[in-house]
């Protein structure tokens, strides 16, 4: 019988990865000018100006707009949005919202994918609550990220993240049905799919130099969302607030590496 090769996850070189990481680094400073931007009184718009605004300037191309016709260069998220919120005038932030933007870029070719979740001025209890324990559960997937795991390990690890949240914060939390991260490289969306939730050991190798976007959805109620007339934005089923958060992250020899870095 032949032995038939085992599927890996896509893998760069380490030159490649550097390259990964530039664009990551112009996702990360976009990030950061769109949350220090974030005050009561601010559109959503106003915000994705600013992200285009910083990613064309250090030469890079924002990867979101005209992709499947989406509108912005941002995902602007609101409250009870969970992804694909469109940038509008109309949505004008409040204190108390917890807003989570995704953002992408493209530099040279390679393309780097990363969201983050915070509040408008002072948050609930519960949201801040919710967004640390996405931001947690997106940690524990990246620690899975290592040379001979497979793929659902890191699956089931944002998983066993989201558990360990409840039980640290004393509350449950909806992992998003029917979304996750995936593959990136020289396209934002690759193979394979990354669920964000399932039993560990299955699905392709990871190898040095696998890379993939990590990006658990938690809410505060509901697994279950919609998708509204607009063709892009999903809300939760029962008005539950959401947050999302993404890193592009490689596997190395020395463990996993973050992509898409925020300047401190």
């Amino acid at each position: 019988m032949g032995f038939r090769k085992r599927k890996r996850v896509p893998f760069r070189s380490a030159g490649e990865l550097d390259a990964m990481a530039a664009a990551g680094a112009v996702v990360g400073a976009a990030l950061v000018a769109v949350r220090a931007a974030s005050k009561p009184g601010v559109t959503t718009l106003d915000l994705d100006e600013v992200a285009e605004s910083v990613i064309r300037e250090a030469g890079a191309v924002p990867s979101f707009k005209g992709y499947h016709g989406f509108p912005g260069s941002i995902c602007s998220s609101v409250n009870e949005v969970v992804v694909h919120g469109i940038p509008s005038a109309d949505v004008v932030l409040a204190d108390g919202d917890l807003v989570s933007i995704d953002c992408g870029a493209v530099l040279d070719g390679w393309h780097g994918d990363s969201a983050w979740t915070f509040g408008v001025g002072e948050l609930s209890q519960a949201d801040a609550d919710l967004s640390e324990a996405t931001r947690l559960s997106m940690e524990a997937g990246i620690a899975a990220m290592v040379d001979g795991a497979r793929l659902t390990d890191i699956s089931h690890a944002i998983e066993l993240g989201t558990r360990a949240a409840e039980e640290k914060f004393s509350r449950p939390f909806g992992i998003v049905d029917g979304y996750g991260g995936h593959g990136i490289g020289r396209e934002m969306h690759m193979d394979p799919f990354l669920a964000n939730e399932g039993a560990p050991g299955k699905g392709p190798l990871l190898v040095i130099g696998s890379t993939l976007a990590i990006e658990p959805m938690l809410t505060l109620g509901t697994v279950d969302t919609t998708v509204l007339e607009d063709d892009w934005t999903v809300v939760t089923d029962d008005g539950s607030r959401a947050a999302h958060w993404e890193h592009t992250v490689a596997v190395t020899a020395d463990g996993p590496r973050i992509l898409t870095p925020r300047p401190e």
